[in-house]
């Protein structure tokens, strides 16, 4: 770069119009070479040329069921086409014959001795699975474990040479706006480049339970799944996964199972062939504004516990309904999707502190993680102890909920089919346009608790949402069973300028 004095005296010289772009230009390179900033890499061609070979495509085919076939047409006895079609169908078509279905997709070695890592429903349902190197080889492959929840599996191939591999990296250090590639076999089209950023992170598709994409809009197409997505230092921080698209090709939205999730999965199908994972026995959903305030927190972080399985780790740690967890094991639980995924990641018996928020006062309590295949297996068929006495039958409206409610009888328990274990104050009818029905509460629908107090009667319920409303805060938190028994917490805004009417 020229000195100061130099340039000045070269630019003197330049029309009065080019003297302002030549300054422009000075001062940008001037303050740090700001053009620069903002441009990508200037090629990725060595880098193409150095993973190529460890990307790898996948067929796979599966026997379909004989009504599939393709039926002679049904013609009359005396058509002149009938013996024709006969003979046609009996030699190319036998019904003995086993037709096949076949799929495509991509993977990518991560072990030169032959494991492949590719997504599960790549090879779902597969009788014989294909793996198609760069070279053109091609080598048959086993399964070695397969997980539907993250959607991946390893598979292995068995080569007389070692295999080009490449290396997991670290998906949690990835930046919105980084540089990504992708590598794989879209449409049958074998070592695919395509070029992107990442446009978002932690993204959550309803693809399972533990929903955590990288968003790319690096171009994912059908049969990219399962193939790795790079960073720029050759690393693989992503399996790409999904794509959404109208129309079937790239629209520059795809989605890519993170290295974080991806590697401890992959440890395990390696190592045991299927995925053991931490349970707590909790049911839990979002802690939304309302609920937050009517609770006393500070933030709608957290993870509200709705139900504690009988019998289940969270129990034997004195966990509550009501209660809502903010830390796991020293790490943040900052929205309720987040907990799933941290306890599953946790060893199975290890002891873990919990942090969490129960009537205004955060408590530490501690459990032993427990496996979530046995908890799935669970029965949970113990059932309350019926009361000796039953209330009496009375019925009120709550104007500042918006309800009218009764004392749950047999009569009304028949009438909404509510199940013999629910108890507490049964909602009979819902002002429309009420705060109730914003929360979507209908007849039928039992409050077994109003601001974590228990209730039986609607007496019970008017009590409690006064001594709520004189304490200043302007909503409630009620525990709401349906009539099948499942229950939920719901942060309900008070009607304060509502009068009570019996």
């Amino acid at each position: 770069m020229p000195s100061r004095p130099k340039f000045l005296a070269a630019i003197s010289l330049l029309p009065k119009h080019a003297v302002r772009v030549a300054a422009a230009l000075y001062l940008a390179v001037a303050v740090g070479g700001a053009p620069a900033e903002a441009s990508g890499p200037a090629s990725v061609a060595d880098l193409a040329e150095r993973l190529t070979d460890a990307v790898v495509n996948i067929s796979t085919t599966q026997k379909m069921d004989a009504g599939d076939s393709v039926q002679v047409p049904d013609l009359p006895p005396n058509s002149p086409f009938r013996e024709f079609f006969e003979e046609f169908f009996n030699r190319q078509l036998p019904q003995e014959r086993e037709r096949q279905a076949s799929s495509l997709g991509s993977g990518f070695v991560i072990d030169p001795s032959g494991l492949v890592v590719t997504n599960n429903h790549v090879i779902s349902g597969a009788e014989k699975i294909q793996v198609t190197f760069n070279d053109g080889r091609n080598l048959d492959a086993e399964v070695v474990g397969r997980d539907a929840k993250t959607d991946l599996a390893l598979l292995r191939v068995k080569s007389s040479q070692p295999l080009k591999a490449v290396e997991l990296g670290d998906s949690d250090k990835v930046r919105v706006g980084d540089w990504v590639m992708a590598i794989g076999n879209p449409f049958g089209l074998g070592g695919t480049v395509t070029l992107g950023i990442v446009s978002a992170r932690n993204r959550d598709i309803n693809a399972g339970p533990y929903d955590d994409f990288i968003q790319t809009d690096a171009a994912i197409n059908r049969g990219n799944s399962g193939g790795p997505l790079f960073d720029m230092d050759g690393k693989v921080i992503g399996i790409n996964s999904a794509i959404i698209s109208p129309s079937g090709g790239s629209i520059g939205i795809g989605f890519a199972i993170p290295s974080s999730t991806a590697k401890a999965v992959i440890e395990q199908l390696r190592d045991h062939g299927e995925v053991k994972r931490g349970w707590l026995g909790v049911r839990i959903q979002n802690v939304t504004d309302e609920i937050a305030e009517s609770l006393g927190l500070p933030s709608s972080q957290g993870a509200l516990v709705a139900e504690v399985t009988p019998k289940g780790p969270a129990e034997a740690a004195g966990i509550e309904a009501g209660d809502v967890i903010l830390e796991f094991d020293g790490k943040q639980v900052t929205a309720m999707r987040n907990l799933p995924r941290i306890v599953a990641n946790t060893p199975i018996n290890k002891r873990v502190k919990i942090k969490l928020m129960r009537n205004g006062e955060e408590k530490i309590v501690e459990a032993t993680v427990g496996d979530l295949t046995n908890g799935e297996q669970q029965a949970t068929t113990d059932e309350p102890e019926a009361e000796d006495e039953a209330p009496s039958a009375t019925s009120e409206t709550v104007a500042s909920l918006g309800l009218k409610l009764s004392v749950l009888t047999d009569e009304l328990r028949s009438q909404y089919q509510i199940k013999e274990s629910v108890e507490g104050v049964v909602v009979t009818e819902v002002t429309p346009g009420g705060p109730a029905a914003e929360k979507r509460l209908q007849p039928g629908d039992v409050i077994v608790e109003v601001g974590r107090v228990e209730v039986s009667t609607p007496e019970d319920v008017s009590k409690r949402i006064a001594d709520i409303v004189k304490s200043g805060r302007k909503s409630v938190l009620l525990l709401v069973v349906n009539a099948q028994g499942e229950p939920r917490f719901l942060g309900v805004r008070l009607n304060t300028d509502g009068e009570k009417a019996d």
